[in-house]
């Protein structure tokens, strides 16, 4: 799959366990040659992240919490040190408090707000800064987003205000790193049973109701997002930059 990303480099954050949406595209970048670093957030998730990321040959584990700029910019430089060039970077990481996600939206306080945005899209803008002068012959920045950003999904809450900005953190960075020859593009992929996901009440409904409604009459599987992502990365996506791609079995086309 895609041979042109052999001997490229990549650093993947947000890998939580075997079932992360991150996990998937870095397994998926693996299979296409590309030396890796993955991230994890912290000590607590060190065990199980390690684990995993060094059953994949070659890849290099490294502890990383986005919301904290000095522990962002130690990574680049290790990965500078480590690597000397990177070719993709992929953003898959979100957060929100747990009782942000539930009840009503009205009621989102001003702290969760705060730690969703942060987390959620700022955080894309910190990645980009520290992996653009790492990218000397161009590169790709990939993020996970949902069509919660668009339209309303009940309990997504506070969450489809920061992935609404997070789209158009894509278009804005998408803007200024062109000029650098990097691409920067969010994938949009439907419901899956993520660490993350499990913290959104009703999932087992918005899965239901995604596989009834959905042209292909199903949900989707994680390796489908590990294979756009391995997509992204490559030269086959040269021409794409600022864009939501869709990987959600064409729900998002569906007026009812």
């Amino acid at each position: 799959m895609f041979q042109d990303l052999q001997g490229r480099n990549a650093v993947v954050f947000g890998v939580a366990n075997k079932r992360s949406i991150a996990w998937a595209i870095a397994q998926g970048l693996h299979q296409a040659g590309v030396k890796l670093a993955i991230t994890y957030q912290n000590e607590r998730l060190e065990q199980e992240a390690k684990d995993l990321i060094l059953s994949l040959p070659g890849a290099e584990a490294f502890m990383c919490d986005v919301s904290r700029d000095e522990e962002v910019a130690r990574l680049f430089d290790q990965l500078k040190e480590r690597f000397g060039k990177l070719h993709a970077a992929v953003h898959s990481v979100a957060y929100a408090p747990a009782e942000e996600l539930k009840g009503d939206f009205v009621n989102t306080t001003r702290e969760g707000f705060r730690v969703a945005l942060d987390v959620s899209a700022y955080s894309l803008v910190a990645v980009a800064r520290g992996a653009a002068p790492l990218m000397e012959d161009g590169g790709s920045i990939i993020t996970m987003t949902y069509y919660g950003a668009e339209k309303v999904v009940p309990h997504y809450n506070v969450m489809g205000v920061a992935k609404a900005a997070l789209e158009c953190t894509v278009r804005y960075l998408a803007h200024d790193l062109g000029r650098k020859k990097i691409r920067v593009n969010a994938i949009s992929a439907g419901p899956v049973k993520t660490l993350a996901a499990r913290g959104i009440a009703g999932l087992g409904d918005m899965m239901r109701s995604h596989a009834e409604r959905a042209p292909l009459q199903r949900n989707i599987e994680v390796g489908e997002v590990g294979s756009t992502g391995v997509f992204l990365a490559s030269d086959a996506s040269s021409g794409i930059t600022g864009e939501v791609i869709y990987v959600d079995c064409g729900y998002n086309i569906m007026g009812f």
